[in-house]
């Protein structure tokens, strides 16, 4: 079935169901960013391929909202379908809810939105029924898609689960699971409640805490499964053939009990005292397993709705994981040199023997690939490689493919946006070059106002408290003074050897409370974008560290600052050098200074040559 089938099919699926519109979020039961495809409902309904949208469905109309990052790829993707795209941060662009109110609400029958509680987590159900209650329109709990989705439906992955050594790890499943109880104990104290269990559901906080990996969701090292941790048991809830004998050995050794995927729901239902869940990442479906109703003596459980102690542990690395990451750096800035190098001969070589067959950004993707694998530790890329040529580097979550992509010339910009999962840890790195050809002075200030901007990031000493939003217009004030700003985060946080992206840490625009914290990594990564001619983005991953105090303090504050992880040299010849001041040269000389220091022992000869021409001093 094309698009418009599948909307039909849902149609109908729809009038046997008795609900008025259906609600498909890009969403999977473990509140993931990067899915198994077998849970990719939004896609394979739409045929958007961006990682965020939610699609509605009526009996006369289908919208897609999306954010900023993929509007130029929605337009591409949606054509045809019968689908309207919704630009959710535009102003005037209603939310889903509001939407659905405003639309249906004219009726005078009896209205009900479907959709499947898996699918949503506690706190976005939760704000979607409250909102539709208010306009007398119900919530079913139903799973159209299923019945819909029969044919080439990808399976469950039923890859084998891993140990992950605490050599790499830092920290043992015995040290992090008396942590967490610590934790939970402490929270349930005022519930007088000596039994307690934490519903466990994000991938990445199960690898964290069971010191486990997996091959399940492409770029990201998890295992499909659930988690309960109790006072006296941890139990993990993993499909049978994930399982061999030394994964069952090392759960054995760790006093990890073993049940089937699907049982968790009747060992929730099961559970009693205080139940602990943490409502942004754990599914409506799991909540609902929970038996709230009486006993003789009272409530049989009480549910608490915390942000999940996990989360915010996994987020503070360790010296082990931080060191970690900085060797996971000098492999990966090697593959960059090689890879950099390789293109930059390759262009020179094509255009002087004028060799016909065109050289494209899918070439690019594979050939950094290769380069990475050559790496110690390399497991997998750490997302797919965007490699924007010209004007599709201004879709910042641009995906070239074998069958469709753009041909690289020794001519114009290129925006590589690439990382890699090693088991020493995790990268991401932007860098924008130009390949040939008289550089427009417009290209010059913009890549210098995101330069200024990445720089003045990574420089910032601040007081600890301070939140990611905070900082943010660090990072925009010399674009903001141009009139140009961009529409993505400027900073995420970033996992040990798990998740590229990873809360709870930040840097954009949007409130968020949690502050930054020593060991937090971060990316640093503005942006310019010219739509049909250029995107630019700088982008390193930093941490937080403890800053040296100075004469000049006047409170008793702990200050942080950063340290920068990423190794990778810049295209100084895109600088316009008026725009710069004697500080920041100064910075981005000793930064190349030491990317040539710790790079050039793992290149040889001629490499090691190229990477010091690339990081020569440069002056104003």
């Amino acid at each position: 079935m094309n698009t418009i089938g599948k909307l039909a099919g849902l149609r109908a699926m729809m009038r046997e169901n008795n609900v008025n519109a259906y609600v498909v979020p890009g969403n999977d039961p473990h509140a993931s960013e990067y899915m198994a495809s077998h849970w990719c409902e939004m896609q394979w309904l739409s045929g958007f391929n961006g990682e965020s949208g939610t699609v509605v469905v009526t009996m006369d109309r289908a919208l897609l909202w999306t954010d900023s990052r993929y509007y130029l790829q929605a337009g591409i993707e949606l054509q045809d379908s019968t689908i309207e795209l919704m630009r959710e941060s535009d102003i005037d662009c209603p939310s889903v809810a509001q939407w659905l109110c405003d639309e249906l609400r004219i009726t005078n029958h009896e209205l009900r939105i479907g959709i499947n509680p898996e699918m949503w987590s506690v706190n976005d159900f939760k704000a979607l029924q409250e909102k539709l209650e208010e306009a007398g329109i119900g919530v079913k709990s139903v799973d159209l898609i299923k019945p819909l989705w029969t044919e080439g439906r990808p399976a469950i992955p039923g890859d084998k689960l891993y140990p992950y050594p605490a050599d790499y790890a830092g920290e043992t499943v015995e040290s992090k699971i008396a942590r967490m109880r610590e934790c939970l104990e402490a929270k349930v104290k005022s519930q007088k409640s000596k039994e307690y269990a934490l519903i466990i559901s994000a991938l990445d906080e199960i690898a964290w805490l069971l010191n486990i990996r997996g091959n399940d969701v492409e770029y990201n090292p998890v295992v499909i499964s659930y988690a309960v941790l109790e006072a006296d048991k941890c139990t993990l809830f993993v499909n049978p053939e994930k399982m061999d004998t030394p994964a069952q050995n090392y759960l054995d050794f760790n006093h990890i009990d073993v049940q089937p995927y699907e049982a968790v729901f009747d060992y929730i239902h099961g559970l009693k005292g205080t139940v602990i869940y943490d409502g942004a990442r754990v599914n409506e479906a799991l909540f609902e397993a929970i038996d709230k109703g009486p006993s003789d003596q009272g409530p049989r459980t009480k549910a608490v709705n915390i942000q999940s102690p996990i989360l915010v542990d996994k987020a503070k690395k360790n010296a082990v994981e931080i060191e970690g990451e900085r060797r996971a750096m000098r492999q990966d800035g090697a593959a960059l040199t090689r890879f950099f190098k390789w293109l930059e001969e390759t262009l020179a070589e094509r255009q002087k023997s004028k060799v016909e067959s065109p050289l494209t950004e899918w070439d690019l993707m594979e050939k950094l690939h290769a380069f990475r694998a050559m790496g110690e530790g390399f497991v997998e890329e750490s997302f797919g490689t965007i490699a924007g040529y010209q004007g599709n580097g201004a879709i910042v979550h641009y995906a070239a493919t074998k069958e469709k992509c753009a041909e690289v010339k020794p001519e114009g910009m290129l925006l590589l946006d690439s990382g890699g999962q090693y088991l020493d840890g995790t990268t991401d790195i932007t860098r924008t070059i130009w390949l040939g050809g008289r550089i427009p002075q417009q290209a010059k200030e913009d890549y210098t106002y995101v330069l200024k901007g990445h720089i003045a990031l990574q420089t910032a000493r601040f007081p600890r408290g301070t939140r990611g939003n905070q900082l943010d217009a660090l990072a925009k004030q010399y674009m903001w003074q141009a009139g140009i700003t961009f529409g993505h985060g400027t900073g995420h946080g970033v996992g040990h050897f798990l998740g590229c992206h990873e809360g709870p840490q930040n840097v954009r625009t949007d409130n968020n409370p949690t502050a930054l914290e020593a060991g937090h990594i971060i990316s640093d990564e503005p942006g310019i974008y010219r739509t049909g001619k250029w995107g630019i983005r700088t982008e390193n991953l930093i941490t937080v560290i403890p800053a040296k105090q100075t004469k000049a303090t006047t409170t008793e504050d702990e200050w942080l600052t950063f340290e920068t992880l990423t190794l990778c040299f810049y295209d100084t010849s895109l600088i316009e050098m008026s725009l710069m001041t004697e500080d920041e040269i100064d910075w981005l000389n000793a930064y190349h200074v030491r990317v040539y220091k710790e790079i050039a022992p793992l290149l040889n000869a001629d490499e090691a040559k190229y990477l010091a021409r690339k990081c020569a001093a440069i002056e104003l």
